[in-house]
């Protein structure tokens, strides 16, 4: 069955464009109610503990990842018996990953107040809390989350998307309310379990709507479960990486200055995140498409079709680049109310807006990567760049003068992506499906892109730089001055691209 990538994708996009504005702007709503109603200590409590449970999913080993890209080639042929063989097989490894996470859980409770380098809320019992937490993280891989492969594998995560972005609405206005009365953190983690359970049910009822014929029964073939264990092993080593790399860094940054650096560096970490959503939620809206493309189209249409789409996701990126060099310090400033430790130096904001480039600016050749289960080829390149890291984090955070050692650890982890990550993630795709003539004129195309990044970054901070004015209305007047800058040299340098995305949103026939 070849799926319609067109139509797919343009549900998927809107969708992951409604739930990326919410997932932008609720965690904002939520951590400036932490910081206001309970204070910076909690904010970086709050963070830490989800560091530590983002570790502890790395029980999940990536049998998820493995299973949807697997779905792929069933759906494309329409069998109906394999893809519930796969579905039961996911959920008896999901329920075995359930356990396993909250053991585990268990097994650290006696060492975490050795994490937190100084004091911690008076009022708050830190084992108590992270049960609380565990539970929470636990709960979904003992009930429905593996029926989100179906969606997957028919690219249609918009049902999905829908789904988190309905429960997140009413989720932070059932937080707000009750931090707002109540000034207690017990209640906010115990508002997150019910939506968690919520999320689930409503997946469920979901899944059986649509697909009512796929339920998990059967045995997988011994050959499948070979492959998706073997491809689990490579997928796992990759978490391992992306944990120690970005999740760890909360860890260190407790461990050696303390929950309020924890809490400025999530403040201005949070924000690159927020707006990486949007390419991301791109990306993330034809992955299954280019699943069902691999199986159905020849390599030639999958590199123009690889190619045309980071084209599109480099426009998004370079002016997202733009915005926010000239905009992170003076929205910091604003939302943190200039509190004391919440507040960095220039330095930090620039390495930010670097390491957010130099992500998204690959960010469709991992999508391609994953869509084509590429995995064993560059296996080996997370666990050494997550050690790299973690060195280095520890290396630069001892060497750094005081005031540059939370810039220690984002520049660890920037040089450990450009030197590690990065060349070898290349190598695996073009080495694993596509070949060096298609590299080159890749990495040709990227270099390019990188020179007019560059030149509209420096133009929009230099531009906003002399808006006279601070504050709200200062900062505005220079939102608006960045915005013309960078839009106007985009349609400048991208403007067949700009002109065919807005044909493609009114509907028109473009292919």
């Amino acid at each position: 069955m070849k799926l319609d990538f067109v139509k797919n994708t343009k549900r998927n996009v809107v969708a992951s464009f409604v739930n990326k504005a919410v997932a932008m702007l609720f965690p904002f709503f939520r951590k400036t109610l932490f910081m206001w109603v309970l204070g910076p200590g909690y904010l970086g409590l709050n963070g830490l503990l989800y560091s530590i449970l983002g570790m502890l999913m790395l029980a999940e080993l990536g049998f998820g990842t493995a299973i949807v890209c697997y779905m792929y080639k069933p759906v494309a042929e329409d069998d109906k018996k394999l893809l519930c063989a796969y579905l039961k097989f996911f959920r008896t490894v999901y329920r075995c990953v359930g356990s396993a996470i909250f053991v585990v859980g268990l097994c650290l409770l006696p060492f975490l107040r050795r994490l937190i380098h100084g004091d911690i809320p008076a009022d708050v019992n830190l084992h108590l809390v992270f049960l609380l937490h565990l539970c929470n993280t636990s709960a979904s891989y003992f009930l429905f989350a593996y029926r989100g492969s179906i969606l997957g594998a028919h690219h249609r995560n918009d049902i999905l998307t829908h789904i988190r972005t309905v429960t997140s609405v009413i989720e932070f206005g059932t937080i707000a309310l009750v931090l707002y009365f109540t000034h207690n953190y017990y209640h906010y983690v115990l508002v997150t379990i019910l939506f968690t359970l919520l999320n689930n049910i409503m997946l469920v009822y979901a899944t059986r709507r649509m697909f009512p014929d796929l339920v998990p029964e059967g045995a997988l073939p011994q050959e499948e479960v070979k492959r998706v264990v073997s491809d689990v092993k490579a997928i796992f080593m990759h978490k391992v990486g992306s944990v120690v790399s970005h999740s760890f860094d909360n860890v260190v940054i407790s461990s050696f200055l303390g929950l309020v650096a924890v809490a400025a560096y999530n403040n201005y970490h949070c924000i690159s995140l927020a707006v990486a959503g949007i390419p991301t939620a791109i990306c993330y809206s034809m992955t299954g498409g280019f699943g069902n493309k691999i199986h159905t189209e020849s390599k030639e249409e999958n590199f123009k079709l690889l190619m045309k789409v980071n084209r599109l996701i480099i426009c998004i990126v370079i002016w997202c680049t733009a915005m926010l060099l000239a905009l992170y310090q003076p929205f910091m400033i604003i939302w943190t109310g200039g509190k004391e430790g919440l507040i960095r130096h220039f330095m930090t904001p620039l390495l930010l807006v670097i390491w957010f480039y130099e992500k998204q600016s690959r960010e469709t050749l991992r999508m391609f990567k994953n869509a084509a289960s590429l995995w064993q080829q560059d296996r080996w390149k997370a666990v050494i760049a997550s050690f790299a890291n973690l060195a280095l984090n520890i290396l630069f955070i001892n060497v750094f003068p005081e005031e540059y050692k939370l810039d220690g650890v984002i520049f660890a982890t920037l040089l450990t992506d450009v030197v590690i990550q990065m060349p070898w993630e290349s190598y695996a795709v073009f080495s694993g499906f596509f070949g060096r003539q298609e590299a080159k004129k890749y990495w040709l195309a990227q270099v390019g892109y990188l020179v007019l990044a560059v030149i509209m970054a420096i133009l929009a901070w230099n531009t906003v730089s002399l808006v006279p004015w601070d504050g709200p209305r200062g900062f505005l007047i220079k939102g608006f001055v960045s915005a013309a800058v960078s839009s106007t040299l985009l349609v400048v340098l991208f403007r067949e691209d700009v002109f065919e995305l807005l044909k493609s949103l009114k509907g028109k026939n473009v292919n």
